[in-house]
């Protein structure tokens, strides 16, 4: 399958900072941090505006961002249940820390690359 290429960020960052779907990005990266405070419903709406804007974004700089951040959605729901299943068996409680240190990574990863109008 052929390299997809991308409508690259522009240069100045404050025309960068006006770019709706950039700022959509940076809205569902919010969302995600926000799991940690509000139980987990935050990141399924991220994950549902990712969803719906995907075609928008398409074929842009941003549509990378969308990408990482619905595999984050969906990976870290994957090892969140694994982990409350196996909570009682000790090994839980690890998969649950595991977890919830590779979703911070993911999210400050892909912020901190947005914020640079960069690919993730």
């Amino acid at each position: 399958m052929p390299e997809q290429e991308y409508i690259p960020a522009k240069p100045d960052p404050v025309v960068r900072r006006s770019d709706p779907a950039r700022n959509l990005a940076v809205v569902v990266y919010i969302l995600q941090a926000l799991h940690f405070f509000t139980g987990g419903i935050t990141p399924l709406v991220g994950v549902i505006i990712n969803y719906v804007k995907l075609d928008d974004v398409q074929g842009t700089w941003v549509e990378s961002h969308f990408r990482w951040q619905i595999r984050t959605f969906w990976i870290g729901l994957l090892w969140t249940v694994i982990g409350v299943l196996t909570v009682a068996l000790i090994i839980g409680w690890f998969i649950l820390l595991g977890v919830s240190i590779w979703m911070i990574y993911r999210i400050v990863k892909g912020a901190l690359a947005l914020n640079d109008g960069k690919q993730v």
